[in-house]
């Protein structure tokens, strides 16, 4: 089985996780990047307000998002895309979390899938002084990128999960995790049955 997996990253409106204003997705397959997609959520009400410090950090207002589709439009565009791969985020449990909010405050079910956490990989395959995103993928080899840019925060996620299954010379999600001790979690209706 090879190293395929999509690594996904959402920014929020504001400090309700139900509030995603956008996603990036990079698709791998084998190891290597074959596809990206991002684009622009309308969070759904009452969610919808951006919060000068979200903004502060990614850049987005409220006038961004005007016109883009929300999250009932969107959600199934993401699952399409991710074609029910493991899911890899860095923080994994945020972005998990915007997920099922989301799902929840639009009332729809929230899709299954399984993740990986690139942040617990990142702690168990490199010593640095900080893990976060920026830092851990500088140690994966990719710089220079546009950090709290969900497209360019999933690329580097992605980076960060390649590098480390070369690093420890496994092939799988499955490997990687198992070697790393990075638990594989479920999101979805079969985990909250």
């Amino acid at each position: 089985m090879p190293l395929d997996f999509t690594a996904i990253d959402f920014e929020t409106a504001n400090g309700s996780a139900a509030s995603a204003c956008s996603v990036g997705l990079i698709k791998v397959r084998n190891g290597r990047v074959v596809d990206r997609v991002g684009w622009l959520i309308q969070p759904p009400f009452p969610h919808d307000e951006f919060n000068e410090w979200n903004t502060r950090i990614h850049g987005l207002r409220a006038q961004d998002v005007v016109g883009a589709a929300g999250w009932v439009e969107q959600l199934p565009d993401l699952v399409a895309f991710a074609e029910g791969d493991h899911l890899v985020a860095h923080n994994a449990g945020f972005d998990m979390g915007v997920i099922r909010a989301a799902c929840a405050a639009t009332a729809l079910e929230c899709p299954e899938f399984s993740y990986l956490c690139s942040l617990q990989v990142a702690r168990k395959t490199y010593n640095l002084d900080s893990y976060r995103l920026p830092v851990a993928a500088m140690a994966a080899g990719f710089e220079d990128f546009a950090h709290h840019d969900a497209l360019a925060d999933a690329e580097a996620c992605a980076a960060i999960v390649v590098h480390a299954a070369k690093r420890h010379d496994v092939a799988t999600i499955h490997d990687l995790s198992a070697i790393t001790g990075a638990r594989l979690g479920r999101i979805g209706a079969a985990v909250a049955a």
